[in-house]
């Protein structure tokens, strides 16, 4: 096990969750017998891997693993972004190597970019930003050299990656003046978060969320009149294009109310925007196969690529 998996079971060893599928009501109470999953509980399971791995940059993090199901393709594809608090040492890409695989399996190709946390050498502002944008753009380049179908895109983050995930559907939006303003970037059509971070604002004045409030300063940049004008999603609304969260309601990392707050702003703003909460679920399981949350993020992610509901036949 790496440190930085170290470091992440350290930051959520008490994460709440369950295997348990319920559909509904969201307030539902939690059973006596509830037990929460730990990232042990995925890191301890056999680790897939990828077809393929590029590099968009000089940096050992500046990479994408590219997941390739069977078959000649063009393969409807996802771009996928990992959370850890925009921390290297808490997380990088491999973390969502199993759900990477789950839909490798399902037939749908994966787009596993990384980018320089806060933590690393050129990392925070603007590098993360940069970074994940190069890492995305970099999809346009090598689409053809994987049969990549790129005619409708759809992007999944988790957590911090939520948050980015959803500021690359965004970048049309940012302002003329911004530094992370490029010309051309790859469209998404649809977004969908998994216990996302998207307004920064609210994440550095909440001091219950489990990534903290320091980290959000070395995110976003010091020293600039309004660092939040082209890195909080909240002040890109609206992003023109439909979104989906998906939120365990007994997460404690990312508190509950991030994401009903930036439903009613971003609906408020005109978007698309849809919450599904699932019940005896934290955050971890939000990535984990095999769960009610995956399960339901899966289905909103073939859903929206418009690829039938099946599991293939492609074990490798």
């Amino acid at each position: 096990m790496s440190s930085r998996h170290l470091l992440a079971l350290t930051i959520v060893a008490a994460l709440p969750g369950s295997t348990l599928i319920m559909p509904s009501p969201i307030d539902a109470a939690v059973p006596a017998a509830f037990k929460p999953l730990t990232w042990d509980d995925l890191i301890k399971r056999p680790r897939p891997k990828p077809d393929a791995t590029i590099s968009y940059g000089s940096d050992t993090m500046q990479k994408v693993d590219v997941w390739l199901p069977r078959g000649k393709g063009p393969f409807p594809t996802v771009l996928m972004v990992h959370g850890g608090c925009w921390t290297t040492g808490i997380a990088d890409r491999t973390l969502m190597n199993w759900v990477a695989d789950d839909l490798r399996r399902s037939g749908v190709a994966v787009w596993n970019i990384d980018y320089r946390g806060v933590d690393r050498a050129g990392g925070g502002y603007p590098g993360t930003f940069s970074d994940a944008a190069k890492a995305a753009d970099q999809l346009l380049v090598s689409a053809a050299k994987f049969n990549l179908d790129i005619k409708r895109i759809v992007a999944v983050g988790h957590s911090a990656g939520g948050h980015l995930a959803l500021w690359l559907a965004a970048r049309g939006k940012l302002p003329a003046d911004s530094p992370l303003r490029m010309p051309h970037p790859l469209h998404i059509d649809h977004v969908t978060s998994l216990g996302g971070l998207p307004d920064l604002e609210a994440t550095a004045t909440s001091p219950d969320n489990g990534c903290g409030t320091a980290v959000v300063a070395k995110l976003v940049g010091q020293g600039r009149a309004d660092p939040y004008a082209d890195t909080s999603v909240t002040r890109l609304l609206p992003l023109g294009v439909a979104q989906e969260l998906v939120n365990g309601r007994e997460d404690r990392i990312i508190p509950y109310r991030m994401a009903t707050d930036y439903v009613a702003r971003a609906t408020a703003a005109g978007d698309r925007v849809s919450l599904h909460t699932v019940p005896n679920t934290g955050h971890v399981e939000l990535v984990m196969p095999d769960t009610a949350a995956w399960r339901e993020t899966k289905r909103l992610l073939l859903g929206q690529l418009r690829v039938p509901d099946r599991q293939l036949d492609t074990a490798r």
